[in-house]
């Protein structure tokens, strides 16, 4: 009963991934399909072929991050935030979804996307995180002084992350991209073993100590047992 147990285990575990992946795929296929039904219903009646919700949301896409480009256009979009960044409850949802995404952005500086490894000095231990601020400027009264940096670290399983405010000697960068650092944070950090490569021996808790030995390198005979 303990191996079907282990086989529908691993079962669940092998197709997880590609089910979850698969039905997000989906529903946004069929959301994409529903809006674009809806859109060219007009223009071309009950002509449609399957398909065409994919291709007509790429390209509005493509057409979105064009126009996101032209500066001209960009003033517009600041008149559209407006009520976004006016509006009590909804400003600080939108704001937080928008700094996030501005930090995975091309356009953002190279410099303040920065992967590093924060070492405390006098521990062995490492955080990784990511630089989310290069100075104190702008923000209040209160912070240490001295040439620091805010560094985000995020928890396993993206249930919430730590900002703390560091020394820049701290911090240590490290050639690793962003995406690929939340992608392992999101998985906290977990890496299949290769079966390739053999598994080293397992050292034991509690290493039996050598046998002593006389002077002349010989191991001493044991006691006699008591009578």
């Amino acid at each position: 009963m303990s191996r079907l147990y282990k086989y529908f285990f691993r079962g669940v575990i092998a197709i997880l991934p590609l089910a979850l992946t698969l039905y997000l795929l989906y529903i946004f296929l069929f959301w994409m399909e529903n809006m674009s039904m809806s859109v060219l219903h007009p223009f071309f009646g009950n002509f449609y072929i399957p398909g065409m919700g994919l291709v007509l949301g790429v390209l509005i896409i493509m057409l979105i991050g064009y126009l996101a480009s032209l500066e001209r256009i960009q003033k517009l979009f600041l008149l559209v935030e407006l009520p976004f960044n006016n509006l009590p409850v909804v400003k600080s949802i939108y704001s937080s979804i928008k700094n996030f995404a501005d930090y995975f952005s091309s356009s953002t500086k190279a410099g303040s996307q920065q992967v590093v490894l924060l070492r405390m000095p006098g521990h062995q231990f490492e955080l990784v995180g990511l630089v989310t601020r290069r100075d104190m400027e702008g923000l209040p009264e209160g912070f240490l002084p001295g040439s620091r940096v805010a560094v985000y670290l995020p928890m396993g399983y993206m249930i919430g992350g730590y900002t703390v405010f560091v020394p820049e000697s701290w911090v240590h960068p490290i050639q690793m991209s962003v995406e690929e650092a939340m992608r392992s944070s999101l998985i906290a950090w977990m890496a299949r073993a290769d079966a390739s490569q053999a598994m080293p021996p397992v050292p034991p808790i509690h290493p039996e100590p050598p046998p002593a030995t006389g002077h002349d390198g010989n191991t001493p005979p044991s006691p006699p047992p008591a009578q």
